[in-house]
């Protein structure tokens, strides 16, 4: 069985928005919508969960009323930081197969993407999204900084797809600050981190200039 959690926990501060940015009318509708369709063509029998912040869910369920969303998923309420949210998201995740992690404000992930982390993660208990990177990068230090060679680094997105089993087992661990992401939270079980290609527009809104972005995305 496959599930998709759909993280929308944040309250967009980088956004300057009265509501959090994943509830933000892009072309006249919401963002969260967008992403929440673009699993359900993928694969129309997937279990979608979407976590939300509990403050907010009343606004998600009248903006779904007014724009006659009725796709079926299940809300859970988010917890104190992202690892939290997921930990509650999992409870709802069973059974054998694959579950993909990805937030909510990255809209424009593609189906091809999806399909290959699906894919990864069945081969080999996980599949990661990733690009390049194509510009310069210099490392910080003390003294200063260096430059260093780009051929080593990937941009790692979302979605972040795994065996169920193994997801469950990673958030069964106590919270680490050093977790950026799930893929840091599964490694730190010793389990080895398995990159796919993801897609250049895939880009996670944070601020005004991605929803500006985003918007000329989805008119091509």
């Amino acid at each position: 069985m496959n599930f998709v959690i759909i993280t929308a926990g944040g309250i967009g501060r980088r956004m300057g928005s009265e509501i959090p940015k994943q509830f933000l009318k892009l072309n006249g509708k919401p963002v969260l919508m967008y992403t929440i369709e673009k699993f359900y063509t993928f694969n129309k029998d997937i279990k979608i969960i979407l976590s939300l912040p509990g403050s907010y869910i009343h606004l998600w369920k009248i903006l779904c009323e007014e724009h006659n969303f009725t796709l079926n998923y299940r809300i859970v309420e988010g917890g104190k930081t992202r690892f939290h949210s997921i930990q509650n998201a999992l409870k709802e995740v069973f059974g054998n197969g694959i579950v993909a992690i990805h937030d909510g404000v990255r809209p424009l992930v593609n189906i091809k993407t999806i399909q290959r982390t699906f894919a990864k993660a069945e081969k080999y208990g996980n599949g990661i999204a990733s690009n390049d990177i194509f510009f310069s990068l210099r490392k910080i230090s003390k003294t200063g900084s260096v430059a260093v060679n780009r051929e080593f680094f990937k941009e790692i997105q979302t979605p972040q797809t795994f065996n169920i089993s193994i997801i469950k087992k990673a958030y069964h661990q106590e919270y680490d600050d050093a977790f950026t992401d799930d893929a840091s939270v599964v490694e730190k079980l010793g389990e080895k981190i398995y990159l796919t290609k993801g897609n250049r527009e895939n880009i996670k809104i944070t601020c005004p200039e991605d929803m500006k972005v985003a918007e000329m995305f989805l008119l091509k």
